[in-house]
């Protein structure tokens, strides 16, 4: 217990050292300061601008920028369609893969484009080198520097400045802050044993005489994206527990505390925009104090392991179902607790193996939405839930509501709720329909409380833009593959749309003069009510799911029923 809380602090810390230096950094790329890339970048950025027919000194308006966006979005959504549909005849195919079946590769494609990765099929045994590259490689960049854009332009928004350029944010994000950490971090994996290759399988000879195939590709390239742009789709189905793309313990830290890095970064950006890096802070530890309560929960219940388990053994002993060896039970729930709270979807273990409490907190970190949240996305639902407190507050002492000077109106506050409510609604409905219907959709592998679990997990994985799964469904369906489709879409577009029309409501509004009866933001009061309605939001709305889920589950195997 002593060893695995040792390396889970070792790796908590070198976050808490690292991001607030990456957040200043990420700040200074869009708010126009010097860096040392900018000998490099300001010409490449300039031919690119020139050939896109960009002009850099244009902002956008809400619905320019929310336009653009989905038109871009849509253009290589279907590229990447087709490039996967024709796989078979393109290059780099040593394994002569045909086309998925349609509804795959549209699953596929609307998955890897909102930055979801969600999986319904094993990448070794479906796709090409190309496809793996060319399209998945390609959409990881483009849905992490999406999510990134929308993030700096609501914040923007609120500090009452012009939203900006879509295509610059776009640009900016990939050219000085994705493609440079990837790189260097590919370099890095590649050093450690992670394999960079266009060459077919290899074929082996095993100890008892026979041949097998062993897969590889351009992995470091994509495992380094992946991570680091909150994507979470794995090269191999075994996603991030395969020792190609995690070979060993030195990869599995530096591939968490990348997972980790710019969404808890984001904060200490909207802190620099904001000028106050007292409430930057506050909000971080606001954060950071949840997701230390979820690991605990999770740590708790797999050390203990299962009773019905032990019981038989004679003794205590920690999980192991669905856990690599080489990485052990600490690392693992680190893993899982950090990958549901940034909305990655990587995994190093199998969430479905997860006793109840972990299945609880992998759970209710994707409800949440905020500890610490998609690239980009996770800080504005942060600031969502404040604007939305601040509403509240306001009513309750009878003032008027207003957040940073600006006075808060009915057609924001409907935004807001649109932006926090389309996720209740992409999850809760299909996961009805696909529970009235067992066997023919739902395709439950463990029925009873667990099977609950598994079917709300695909869908707020989908909605979240997560990825990850409870592994035990058959979702390589028709059904699953449309109505996850749908939720990803519903997830990740309506409330982008919702956040960029909110952001643009803010900044057109003029400022208030400051009174002393002005309710501040970088208070430990207002940090607590924020942490409350928070709270309140998520469990009115999912707390039946909870109840009916993982705690159910817990109950059943702590009676021994």
């Amino acid at each position: 217990m002593g060893q695995g809380l040792l390396q889970i602090g070792l790796t908590l810390t070198a976050v808490i050292i690292i991001t607030p230096f990456l957040g200043k950094y990420i700040a200074s790329v869009f708010m126009g300061s010097s860096s040392l890339l900018d000998w490099i970048m300001n010409p490449l950025e300039g031919v690119i601008f020139k050939l896109a027919d960009v002009n850099p000194q244009e902002n956008m308006r809400g619905r320019q920028y929310a336009y653009s966006l989905l038109q871009s979005n849509l253009f290589m959504g279907i590229l990447v369609y087709l490039i996967i549909r024709f796989q078979k005849v393109l290059p780099w195919n040593p394994n002569g893969f045909a086309a998925p079946r349609w509804d795959l590769t549209l699953h596929t494609t609307i998955s890897f484009l909102t930055n979801t990765g969600q999986q319904h099929y094993i990448g070794e045994k479906t796709l090409s080198h190309f496809s793996q590259t060319a399209a998945l490689t390609f959409l990881m960049f483009i849905s992490a520097a999406t999510g990134l854009a929308v993030g700096i332009a609501f914040i923007r928004g609120l500090m009452g400045k012009p939203l900006g350029n879509y295509y610059v944010d776009l640009i900016r994000s990939i050219t000085r802050i994705l493609l440079p950490i990837s790189v260097i971090g590919a370099i890095v994996l590649l050093a450690m044993g992670v394999p960079q290759t266009l060459a077919p399988p290899l074929l082996v000879e095993t100890l008892e005489g026979r041949t097998q195939y062993i897969a590889t590709g351009p992995v470091a390239s994509f495992e380094i994206i992946k991570l680091l742009g909150t994507n979470g789709g794995g090269f191999f189905a075994a996603n991030s527990a395969h020792p190609f793309e995690n070979p060993n313990a030195a990869t599995n830290l530096i591939e968490m505390i990348v997972m980790m890095s710019i969404p808890a970064a984001m904060v200490f950006v909207y802190g620099a925009f904001a000028n106050n890096i007292k409430q930057a802070w506050r909000l971080f530890w606001m954060v950071f104090i949840i997701f230390l309560v979820l690991l605990w929960i999770t740590a708790t219940g797999e050390f203990q392991g299962n009773p019905l388990v032990n019981s038989n053994l004679g003794f205590e002993q920690a999980n192991l179902e669905g856990k690599e060896i080489r990485f052990g039970w600490a690392q693992t729930v680190l893993w899982a607790v950090i990958t549901t709270a940034t909305m990655n979807g990587a995994v190093n273990g199998m969430h479905d193996s997860l006793m109840p409490a972990g299945g609880f907190s992998t759970i209710i970190n994707m409800f949440l939405h905020v500890i610490w949240g998609g690239i980009g996305i996770g800080i504005v639902y942060l600031l969502i839930y404040q604007y939305l407190t601040a509403f509240w507050a306001g009513l309750m002492v009878g003032s008027t509501p207003e957040f940073f000077g600006r006075k808060i109106t009915t057609r924001s506050i409907v935004f807001a709720s649109l932006a926090v409510l389309i996720h209740p609604i992409a999850v809760l409905i299909p996961s009805a329909i696909a529970l009235a219907y067992p066997i023919s959709l739902s395709g439950i592998s463990n029925p009873g409380f667990h099977g609950i679990s598994q079917v709300v997990y695909e869908y707020i994985s989908a909605s979240t833009n997560n990825g990850s799964g409870f592994e035990g469904l058959t979702d390589n369906t028709l059904w699953w593959n449309l109505s996850t489709a749908g939720s990803m879409l519903l997830g990740r577009y309506v409330s982008i749309f919702a956040i960029l029309l909110l952001a643009d409501t803010m900044a057109r509004k003029k400022p208030l003069p400051a009174v002393p009866a002005t309710l501040k933001t970088d208070t430990l009061l207002f940090t607590s009510l924020t942490a409350g309605v928070i709270f309140i939001l998520t469990f009115l709305i999912f707390f039946p799911i909870l109840l009916n889920g993982p705690i159910a589950e817990g109950f059943k195997l702590a009676t021994g029923s």
